[in-house]
Formats: C-alpha cells, structure tokens, sequence
C-alpha cells in the first residue's frame, strides 16, 4: 500500500505515525521549509491522548504539558464563576496545555523513530486518478503512482480542491486576535481564564508551559483587552486572524480523502479544531490498515458535525450580542453557581467533549 500524506501539522503526522505502527510507511510532505516553529493550537483532549497512546506519543506530551485543572469565568473584572476540570472516567483527567509546535515535534520524532521522514520543501502541485493508481505531480518536477492521496493540508488545501470537493460555508465579519507571551509571577499556572468584556467580547487565557500563556480574543489586541492586570515578561507572538465554519461536502473521492482542516474548519472556541484533526487522522488510519475505507467520510463527517455545531452555539451564546445569548450566558453562570451537579456535569463536558 503507498500512501502520500500532504501536510505535516498534527493531523498529517498522527495520520503517518497510526499508519506506521501498523507497518504502512507512508510518503508526507510539507511546502514548508521546515517544522512550524508556531504554537497555533495549543490544548490536547482525553480523547486525543487516548488515540495517541498506541504510539507511546501521549505520554510525552503528558510529561511536557501543563494540565489544566481549573476554569475560570469573569465579566468584565469581576470572577462570575469557577469550576474544576476534571473527569474521573476519561483517559487523562483534564484537558492538557501545549504549543502545537511541541506537539508536532514530538509526533515527528515519534515518526522518525519508525523510519519515516517528513519531506519538507516538497509540495502538491496536482495529481491524476488513474485505474488501479493515483499519479501525484510535485514540485521538484518529478511524478509518483500512489494507492492513496491524502489532504492533510489545511483550509486551503490543495488536495481537496483538485479533487473538486465542494467546501461550504461562511466566514466571520469580525477580526479576531491572538498573542503567546510569557507572563511572571501569574497566580492561576493551570486555570483556563475566559472573560467577556462586555457583550460579544471575550478574551481567553490558556496556560501552554512555564509561565507561558496564549491568549485569544473576539477582537483585536487580545492583551489590550484582557481585564486582568498582567506583568507580561516577553511578547512571543501576535496577530490577527478570521474565522471560517466550514465542512467538506464529502471527506472522500475515489482514492483522494481529507482529514484535519481540509476537511473543516471552525472557531476556537472549546479549542477542537487540532483535535479533530486527529481524531480524523486516528480513523482514516484504522480504516487504511483495515480495508474499510468506504465508511470513512460517513463516519468522521458525522461526527465532526457534531463538534462543529457544539462550537457554533458556544460561540453564539459567549460572542453575540443578541438578547436570547446575553439571557443563555446569565443562565449558565447561575445555574452552575447554585447547582453543583451542573457545574460537575459542564466540568465533565468540557473534558470529555
């Protein structure tokens, strides 16, 4: 079986280690000169760690994470609400804090350890789908047969759109802004800050190593308008960005199959997005080794609905500014305020959604 991954962000590099540890080496390359040196998605689910415990991956990045035990929700400056995360019944307890770069890292050396590389500085430029193969052409000029192509390569991919796979959906108006700073003396090490500044504004605060934190904001210039004081010891990384909802019509076509942010995409709120992509990287792999692969976009495309439109209200109910989400987000607080089984089941949600 020969496989061309393209992409080597997390999705792609679970999709090369699942496949190895099942004695499938597959061919990855990446356009990019080298690994990212950016920590663009940075917490990992239970369920994450559970899919990467086979390749012995999960607990280096357990070793090297930040649990987060604790979530924290403020308006304005004012604490509204706090709540453990924690579940007693899930893989790793809590949801764990780490730069992406750190996590591709250690995916690669897992991959490396098997005999694969990452081919950087190599990209798709198109493919052909003949009868029994996939004929890939790259851009050093040189062309390849393939079994199988896989577009692990992000919301532009290029995998999916010379396969013609349709992409719907919408973008946000509104910019959003992000920053990875590293913060002395913060008293909340492993707590998940979230504040609304007012109505349709929120800032969110997630630890990702030593005094090290990321922060993202419905609006420009997250640190601006974080509400807490900071004494912020280095400025990492800022920016600006728009968010796009969107999902492939089909994560299959003949030999050609999507996982990660080829295959949708969504905002970060509940911080799913990397998440998914392995979750789909996970099962394409499965489905490789066991011949099953007509059951694949069914499946993962059902499932990553689900996350999205989870995604989706949360978004609405904490960046709207609509009289039905102002009354939603009043709700929730109280309510996990005064009723401790709910503020145990939202706990329990968060860590095992």
């Amino acid at each position: 079986m020969k496989v061309l991954i393209v992409g080597a962000g997390p999705t792609g590099l679970t999709l090369a280690v699942e496949l190895a540890r099942r004695k499938i080496f597959a061919k990855i390359i990446d356009k990019r000169d080298s690994a990212s040196t950016l920590s663009r998605a940075v917490g990992i689910t239970s369920k994450s760690l559970e899919l990467l415990s086979h390749s012995g991956v999960s607990k280096k990045l357990i070793e090297e994470g930040v649990p987060i035990q604790t979530a924290c929700i403020y308006r304005g400056s004012h604490l509204a609400l706090t709540m453990p995360l924690h579940s007693s019944s899930s893989y790793f307890p809590t949801i764990l804090g780490l730069p992406q770069d750190r996590t591709e890292t250690i995916l690669a050396e897992s991959l490396a350890s098997k005999g694969v590389q990452v081919e950087y500085k190599l990209a798709l430029n198109t493919f052909r789908e003949e009868a029994q193969y996939v004929v890939a052409q790259f851009s050093n000029g040189e062309e390849e047969n393939f079994d199988l192509i896989i577009g692990a390569d992000g919301v532009h991919s290029v995998v999916r759109q010379n396969a013609n796979i349709p992409y719907p959906g919408f973008d946000l108006k509104e910019l959003w802004s992000i920053a990875d700073v590293e913060i002395d003396n913060w008293p909340h090490p492993q707590t998940f800050t979230l504040a609304q500044i007012k109505p349709g504004v929120v800032v969110v605060s997630v630890p990702i190593g030593k005094n090290r934190y990321r922060f993202v904001a419905s609006c420009e210039k997250a640190l601006e308008a974080f509400p807490l004081p900071l004494r912020i010891h280095k400025v990492r990384r800022e920016g600006i960005f728009k968010i796009s909802i969107r999902q492939a019509r089909s994560y299959s076509k003949g030999r050609v199959h999507l996982a990660g942010d080829a295959a949708h995409c969504h905002s970060p709120v509940g911080g799913r997005g990397m998440n998914l992509g392995i979750a789909d990287a996970a099962e394409l792999a499965r489905c490789i080794a066991e011949d099953q692969l007509d059951g694949y976009s069914a499946l993962r495309h059902r499932e990553d609905r689900k996350v999205i439109d989870i995604t989706e209200h949360g978004r609405k109910i904490v960046t709207e500014q609509s009289f039905l989400s102002k009354i939603e987000f009043s709700a929730l607080l109280a309510a996990a305020n005064h009723l401790p089984f709910i503020k145990r089941r939202i706990s329990r949600f968060v860590v095992e959604f």
